[in-house]
């Protein structure tokens, strides 16, 4: 288990801890000397920023702004993405920008379908391939906090059903250059986050299978909160006629220590995945995104093996 892939698409049910989780990552990965790139889908003037709560950062804007060593961070926005396609096959740019500026329009483009998420992910095309003044890449690894669910498979399926209906000319380019990317093992996984809890799971194990049906490889699932078992076998039979003898404290831990276990293995029986266990971090330890980037870090965890 590694997270060499330049794109890393951490998704997941709301409330699992997807966007400290990515900004975790991100942070790790930057540690590591790789030049990163930290997005969330967003919208102008929306005043709130998930992502920029754990950067410092009242907002994010369209435009990477460097929130860290080796770390920018920026939002996807459905409008730059319109105006950045119609820019590229339309020569009268500004009469383009003023058009798109318009707000009857814009609401129209957002509410009518498949538009808001084509605007996203040529908005995404256009930062995954910004260069450097003397040529290459400018960044080495991005990290995408992806939508709810249901915007993340819209996303995910947008080239494949696009190419259905149109086939030749300017998107269908980007929606080809789109399938090169978000499909290519070699270049993109999707890490889906969960937690230790029947629901999740579920949750999660169905996430796997729609992001394979749109073809998108999916690196593994990050287990967040997990605790692990500090007891053998043999200990566990006996806490175990404790807690049917006596209702005593500390059995809501013991439970959820035995269903972080049983997570583990239904998580990798139903999708053939590896998990990597994130380890629920002491409310004493500080602070949270701290904690998981510790945990990010870890060697193993960086250069080729899984969290224990």
């Amino acid at each position: 288990m590694s997270f060499h892939q330049r794109i890393n698409l951490i998704t997941g049910k709301g409330g699992v801890g997807r966007t400290v989780v990515a900004v975790a990552l991100a942070k790790s990965l930057a540690l590591a000397g790789r030049n990163v790139l930290l997005v969330e889908t967003g919208q102008p003037d929306e005043g709130f920023s998930p992502l920029g709560q754990y950067l410092g950062r009242a907002n994010l804007d369209d435009e990477p702004r460097n929130v860290g060593p080796h770390l920018d961070a920026c939002q996807l926005w459905a409008n730059t993405g319109h105006e950045l396609f119609a820019r590229s096959v339309i020569p009268a740019g500004p009469l383009v920008t003023a058009a798109l500026r318009s707000k009857p329009l814009r609401r129209f483009m957002n509410a009518a379908p498949s538009f808001y998420e084509l605007g996203i992910l040529y908005h995404f095309l256009h930062l995954v391939q910004l260069e450097e003044r003397g040529g290459g890449k400018r960044y080495d690894a991005v990290v995408v906090d992806m939508p709810a669910t249901g915007h993340t498979l819209a996303l995910t399926s947008l080239p494949d059903v696009a190419l259905r209906v149109v086939e030749k000319g300017p998107l269908a380019s980007a929606m080809r250059r789109g399938q090169g990317f978000i499909h290519d093992a070699k270049v993109t996984a999707a890490w889906v986050v969960t937690l230790p809890e029947t629901l999740p799971v579920s949750e999660a194990i169905e996430l796997v299978d729609g992001l394979r049906r749109t073809r998108v490889p999916v690196g593994g699932i990050l287990l967040n909160r997990f605790l692990p078992d500090p007891f053998s076998e043999a200990e566990h039979r006996v806490v175990d006629r404790w807690m049917a003898a006596e209702p005593l404290r500390g059995r809501f831990a013991l439970e959820r220590i035995v269903m972080a276990g049983e997570s583990v293995s239904r998580l990798t029986e139903s999708t053939g995945l590896p998990v990597i266990r994130l380890h629920e971090v002491a409310r004493d330890a500080g602070d949270a995104c701290a904690g998981l980037v510790a945990q990010f870090t870890d060697v193993n965890a960086v250069t080729g093996s899984s969290l224990g």
